[in-house]
């Protein structure tokens, strides 16, 4: 695999006007995380997940914010972000489904599962649909190798998955959503 570099001398970071990380959540994480941790390295992965669950995803303008909060160098912040997979710095879907791809997954039948997936939703891993509506993953272990294939629809694990469920959960959200089926 390449390396794929970019040039992040002259890159323009795209920013909102507001924070990523407002005054209220730095107050409250202070009070409420800071504590619990030796060092503020310590909360770096709780206050990831909060400002992406507040933001929708982690835009550079808020790796950049978290890192002048907890005082950490912004390289740190992003490779910590970038190693997790559950960290998103785009915008996703309504919905987040990703299949695991662990060796008992893989034992178990999940390509035939993702290959359904990429062609039902015209996507490919780690891509959203048109409508904004379903994000498709891979992923690595869910931890739940004795009723593999498993999958993960947002924080819901479903278990000994097969196309057809996939396809009837697709179908039930697209109704409810109001979208085509």
């Amino acid at each position: 695999m390449a390396w794929i570099t970019k040039n992040s001398a002259t890159m323009t970071i795209e920013r909102r006007q507001q924070p990523c990380l407002t005054e209220e959540m730095k107050a409250d994480m202070s009070k409420r995380l800071l504590p619990r941790y030796e060092t503020k390295m310590g909360a770096l992965l709780p206050v990831l997940h909060e400002v992406q669950e507040h933001v929708g995803y982690l835009p550079h303008q808020a790796l950049e914010e978290i890192a002048a909060f907890l005082e950490l160098p912004p390289s740190a912040v992003l490779d910590t972000a970038s190693f997790y997979e559950e960290f998103h710095f785009s915008p996703v879907g309504k919905y987040v489904i990703g299949v695991c791809q662990s060796i008992a997954c893989e034992a178990c039948g999940h390509q035939p599962i993702v290959d359904h997936l990429r062609s039902k939703l015209g996507v490919e891993p780690h891509e959203t649909t048109s409508d904004g509506l379903f994000t498709l993953l891979c992923m690595e272990c869910l931890g739940s190798c004795d009723t593999a294939p498993c999958a993960l629809v947002n924080e819901d694990r479903h278990d000994l998955i097969n196309i057809e469920q996939m396809d009837q959960m697709i179908d039930e959200i697209r109704a409810r959503e109001g979208g085509q089926g």
